[in-house]
């Protein structure tokens, strides 16, 4: 990719990004109250979102050979033991990340 490329590229993705995030903004700058299908996906979307990414994280392991998925079950336990526990998102993942990094070298 050439420099000119590359640099449409980057400014692209910057007003695409930039669009996304002011869109809800400007279509309810007015309303006093958002409609009830807005309030009911802020809702459900996060504890979907975290489902989908646990799947994903999860989909690769072998689970019929326990030493290459123990270590991912243990530390997405030991994450969401601390999340639950604190209910620090930032500590939750430092802990369950380090904890993984650490029972790779074990097993």
């Amino acid at each position: 990719m050439s420099n000119m490329q590359m640099f449409w590229t980057i400014i692209i993705i910057a007003v695409a990004v930039q669009t996304t995030r002011w869109l809800p903004f400007l279509f309810f700058k007015d309303s006093d109250r958002l409609p009830d299908a807005i309030t009911y996906l802020g809702k459900v979307i996060p504890a979907a979102m975290m489902g989908m990414l646990v799947v994903y994280c999860y989909k690769d392991y072998d689970f019929a050979s326990i030493s290459s998925a123990l270590p991912a079950v243990i530390a997405g336990l030991g994450c969401a033991c601390i999340h639950l526990w604190k209910r620090n998102t930032i500590l939750s993942i430092a802990v369950g990340t380090a904890l993984y990094m650490i029972l790779l070298r074990l097993f």
